[in-house]
């Protein structure tokens, strides 16, 4: 049987009907309006919810469709190598806020999970050398753990069936099923009164006076307007161009496959420091455990053939747990910051009307519920000590500036390489295989043919947000955006942004 398309957590998940449309529901208008029903999304407005604030949550698809409901869902304090990525940049004081972000945010979101019945898995946490050329970096992180006072320890051994070199081991973290926690938010956030609407696409967005009006497109493709006070982009990378962001992110593809395995699974939460990425935890289902295999990550748009990645990524799977048989393969998308941090706060400076989230960096389960407790505290007139180490406008982003030069140079040059690469087949080409998708034809006559169980999709290569060519992707079976992430289904009709339209026929 061939595996589901779909991530373990959607497909265990039985989708409800959470709202109608807009104009429905009630007033086109709220006190805040929050974009994005995924864990930032619905924690940020179940906290202000609490508070008496009237919310709306808008949500271009489903909730947990993109990042929440496709994640490995690991809650941990010990992410890969990043505390030693951050730690030379922006120095100890920083670094332990960003943890103590971090951990704020992990203790909210376990609390939460206790008092509402949420199944939760304790485990311990491994970073992780794979050969002798992954252990520098581990020790590295084993040292910048210690710096941030985590009480981790270094382990020669660990008791898994594939190769260790040794590495760093935090106990007691946790995982979880993140689509139960998320209906779990949904409930709340309706029982006190706030709202929520699938299927509804923000398009534009305007400020006036102390407040903002979001122009959206509801499921059934009528144009509504709604009034707010103040406007929460919780949609990954932000959907509006003011602030540069899509020039201070990175977005990133990864994969996840699930395996169900005759024998036992490995326990522990493992992630290596070294390539390719090997990201392993197990996982409660109805009839038993299946085990999660996670890696092949690329930039977005920039990989040929993300499925030879993947591809490895099974082998290695199938050697290490014999056996091993395939149910599910999903993938995610996140967005790595220039400076390591995230970005969480005014869209612009001292601006108190519109508010990001973005920058995770893969660590969205604890980022996440963090960057909600700031934004809701902001937005309620208070103020996190840890805050600085998350602010979206900060000196700190000065430790990134070479970044920014370098992926922006990178951006200019796929976005040249996008218009050019197609002229060389001047007339216009169909794909020959299944599930495969070319671009070709002149620079002024552009068009993007891919087919997909059998049927041919037509449609505009040029991305709508700020002209890339669109990629294939082999594994996802999508048209992908080199230059800012934007990512398009078959038939052009838009996955994700910062695009907010489809790709034209």
């Amino acid at each position: 049987m061939a595996p589901l398309r779909t991530s373990l957590w959607l497909a265990e998940h039985n989708q409800k009907p959470w709202a109608a449309s807009i104009l429905a529901e009630g007033p086109a208008s709220a006190d805040v309006v929050v974009v994005g029903a995924g864990i930032t999304g619905l924690t940020t407005a179940v906290l202000l919810a609490r508070a008496g604030k009237d919310v709306l949550v808008v949500e271009a698809r489903s909730v947990g469709a993109c990042a929440s409901g496709n994640t490995t869902s690991k809650l941990s304090l010990l992410q890969a190598t990043h505390l030693s990525k951050i730690l030379p940049k922006h120095g100890r004081d920083t670094a332990r806020a960003y943890v103590d972000g971090n951990r704020e945010g992990m203790e909210w979101l376990l609390k939460y999970c206790e008092q509402h019945g949420v199944a939760v898995q304790h485990e311990d946490a491994y970073s992780y050398a794979q050969s002798d050329k992954g252990l520098a970096s581990a020790h590295a992180e084993f040292k910048a753990a210690q710096t941030v006072g985590l009480p981790v320890t270094w382990e020669d051994d660990a008791p898994v069936p594939f190769p260790y070199r040794g590495g760093v081991r935090l106990p007691q973290q946790a995982q979880f099923d993140p689509m139960t926690l998320l209906d779990t938010l949904t409930v709340e956030l309706l029982e006190h009164g706030g709202r929520l609407v699938e299927n509804c696409r923000v398009r534009k967005v305007s400020s006036r006076g102390n407040g903002v009006r979001v122009q959206v497109n509801d499921e059934l493709r009528r144009e509504v307007e709604v009034r707010a006070g103040q406007l929460v982009l919780a949609t990954g990378i932000p959907i509006l161009d003011r602030g540069g962001y899509f020039a201070r992110v990175k977005p990133q593809r990864s994969y996840c496959m699930a395996f169900k395995v005759p024998g036992s699974i490995t326990r522990p939460m493992m992630i290596s420091t070294d390539s390719p990425t090997r990201s392993v935890r197990y996982a409660l289902v109805g009839d038993g455990e299946l085990l999660i295999v996670g890696g092949a990550g690329h930039t977005v748009g920039r990989e040929r053939s993300p499925s030879k990645a993947l591809d490895e990524l099974s082998s290695w799977t199938r050697l290490h747990y014999p056996g091993a048989a395939q149910t599910h393969f999903w993938s995610a998308q996140d967005y790595e910051p220039i400076d390591e941090l995230p970005y969480v706060g005014p869209i612009l400076p001292n601006f108190e009307s519109i508010f990001v989230a973005t920058g995770f960096n893969k660590w969205g389960m604890t980022n996440g519920p963090a960057a909600a407790l700031a934004l809701s505290t902001r937005i309620l007139g208070g103020r996190m000590d840890w805050a600085d180490a998350f602010a979206s406008w900060s000196r700190h982003e000065l430790a990134g500036l070479s970044s920014a030069v370098m992926s922006n140079l990178e951006v200019g040059f796929n976005l040249t390489k996008g218009w050019i690469t197609p002229s060389v087949h001047l007339t216009r080409r169909s794909p020959t295989d299944d599930g495969a998708g070319v671009v070709s034809g002149p620079p002024w006559h552009l068009e993007a043919r891919s087919r997909v169980d059998g049927i041919e999709h037509r449609v505009s290569p040029v991305c709508p947000h700020l002209g890339g060519i669109v990629n294939w992707n082999d594994a996802d079976q999508a048209w992908e955006c080199p230059l800012h992430g934007s990512r398009f289904a078959p038939d052009g009709t838009l996955l994700e942004g910062p695009a907010t339209t489809d790709l034209t026929s």
